[in-house]
């Protein structure tokens, strides 16, 4: 009994040791939207404070209405909506049928591709930017909101690609060679096998592309030319242009601009985990 009591308190403090490690690591990703929230809540007029402020109390909510009145936000949030609602569901259909088609090539071309997609995942995005450019303005797509989820037509990015691959080539390969057996297509196999197994990686690859689109702004300030079809991003930049002196109104805009991925994050990462679990891949 003593023994056991010397366990469970060892098996104790090795947790309370892990979870302050945890916090310790959070700490500095916490603290930058910690102080966002707090500035966002001030009165306004007040300067940019250089310390980690307190929430003031009662916090000075309406801040938030007025970002939507000084600019067009939600016209803004509207367009960003637009953007990740064409994105994600054209990525995760991509990526996944690349990375299934990649999951049933022989080893050797399976590697080599592999390879190639790292490569080009390694190429800066510089290099790209004028060749992207000029096929939009081809296609006379500029100003066009539809010229920010081309990059969904290409999954945007190879690692998406890559997620998928891995997930599906986890799948043994006696559960294809049986729907195969029984007369089963690449697609009926693709959408009836392996994507309700991949559904941790759907959700990933999901969450990873509505971040990118979201908080993407290179690609707005490239492709957009008016404000009607600005973006979040684009949003903010206009909202400290026109009064850079009232900074709680601005961290307010940036509070509203975050939101979405950090709610986005917060509720992935937990069905994430909890189909992890029920398919037995922790703890293996």
């Amino acid at each position: 009994m003593t023994g056991m009591i010397r366990l469970t308190r060892h098996g104790s403090l090795t947790d309370a040791v892990r979870y302050v490690l945890y916090c310790l690591v959070a700490l500095p990703f916490v603290l930058p939207v910690w102080w966002v929230i707090a500035l966002a809540l001030r009165p306004t007029g007040q300067p940019l404070g250089g310390d980690l402020l307190p929430v003031p109390w009662p916090p000075a909510t309406e801040n938030l209405g007025r970002v939507f009145e000084v600019v067009d936000f939600a016209r803004f949030l509207a367009n960003s909506a637009f953007v990740v609602a064409v994105t994600v569901p054209v990525t995760i259909l991509v990526a996944s049928w690349a990375g299934f088609a990649l999951a049933q090539l022989p080893g050797r071309w399976r590697t080599r591709i592999v390879v190639l997609a790292i490569a080009v995942a390694m190429l800066p995005l510089t290099a790209i930017w004028l060749p992207r450019f000029i096929l939009i303005r081809e296609l006379g797509l500029i100003d066009n909101l539809w010229a920010l989820t081309l990059d969904a037509l290409i999954a945007t990015s190879p690692f998406n690609v890559l997620i998928f691959l891995w997930s599906f080539a986890r799948i043994p390969d006696g559960i294809y060679e049986a729907a195969r057996l029984d007369g089963a297509s690449a697609f009926r196999i693709w959408g009836g096998i392996a994507m309700p197994l991949a559904r941790p990686t759907i959700i990933a690859v999901a969450v990873l592309t509505f971040a990118h689109h979201w908080s993407s702004f290179i690609e707005p300030a490239l492709y957009l030319r008016s404000t009607a079809n600005m973006t979040v991003t684009l949003g903010l930049t206009m909202l400290q242009q026109l009064d850079r002196g009232d900074w709680p109104v601005l961290m307010a805009g940036i509070l509203i601009a975050i939101g979405p991925v950090v709610l986005a994050f917060l509720l992935s990462h937990r069905a994430f985990l909890h189909d992890v679990r029920d398919a037995g891949w922790i703890g293996r």
